[in-house]
């Protein structure tokens, strides 16, 4: 023990000395990073508050990377590493997911020593948020105005919505690969949310029907299934996380608070990938 205690890494060569080049630190940017929660109070909980909403933003940003990636691989039909990162977005999820069990440590008593100071701010302001879901297909054009102020922010959401969805890229990769898709869903205006459609479900079925004869579409098709599994369970979880925290009360930003949330868990991503499981 008292050799393990008194170990120099440098006795094999580890670099100790800093000065003038790149740390980890140095790397990492930990400075800003490390120096960017500011509790307006001096509530214990409020740190654990805002480092849980601000390391979220980071694997949302990690999401939103990753999904683009696996929505241009689909686009070139480069599916291997499509799948790699699919993969790897779902497990983006399920992290986001155990973070809300770490924010459902704070009671109702510890948050309403804060809450007031949080003004009208609030997670549906989340700009990256809203990102993953015009990404995914969700376009709900209302939930840009909270965004209009910032033009910047507001430029990148409104490019978003003038690319094909992931889903709509997975449409249109089925069509190339000999399945049919109804024509009018591959040339819609992709702005607008995808609407449920008999001619997708068709679809889909011939694929799941036979999936030895289309292998790659039934493994794209159940990545895009475990995606949505682990989205679910993030809003789920964010539910209930929010009525154990605040109960029925009108969320910050004035939302409906949980009631809100609750109508979110009804909006599909995918819905055609559900729906056809009914048919099998």
């Amino acid at each position: 023990m008292s050799e393990e205690r008194n170990y120099d890494p440098s006795t094999e060569g580890a670099e100790m000395n800093f000065d003038g080049r790149m740390s980890y630190g140095d790397y990492l940017c930990l400075e800003g990073v490390l120096d960017a929660q500011n509790p307006r109070t001096d509530a214990h909980d409020e740190m654990l508050f805002i480092i849980q909403h601000q390391t979220s933003e980071l694997w949302m940003k990690l999401a939103i990377h990753e999904i683009s990636a696996a929505r241009a691989a689909i686009q070139n039909d480069q599916l291997q590493p499509a799948m790699k990162t699919l993969a790897r977005v779902s497990r983006i999820f399920e992290q986001l997911n155990s973070a809300w069990d770490v924010l459902r440590t704070m009671t109702p008593a510890d948050y309403t020593h804060f809450r007031r100071k949080l003004g009208q701010s609030s997670g549906f302001q989340s700009w990256q948020y809203r990102m993953i879901e015009y990404a995914l297909g969700n376009r709900n054009h209302a939930m840009i105005r909270p965004h209009v102020h910032v033009p910047g922010i507001l430029a990148k959401l409104e490019a978003e919505l003038e690319r094909p969805s992931l889903y709509d890229e997975a449409l249109r990769l089925a069509k190339r690969r000999g399945v049919d898709m109804p024509e009018a869903v591959l040339s819609r205006d992709v702005k607008f949310t995808h609407e449920l459609s008999d001619g997708v479900i068709a679809g889909w079925k011939q694929v799941y029907e036979a999936p030895e004869e289309h292998w790659a579409l039934y493994e794209v098709a159940e990545k895009l299934v475990d995606l949505e599994d682990y989205f679910r369970r993030w809003r789920f979880n964010h539910v209930t996380t929010v009525e154990r925290v605040i109960g029925l009360k009108r969320g910050t930003g004035g939302t409906g608070g949980t009631s809100y949330l609750k109508r979110m868990l009804e909006v599909e991503l995918f819905p055609e990938l559900w729906r056809v499981r009914t048919e099998l």
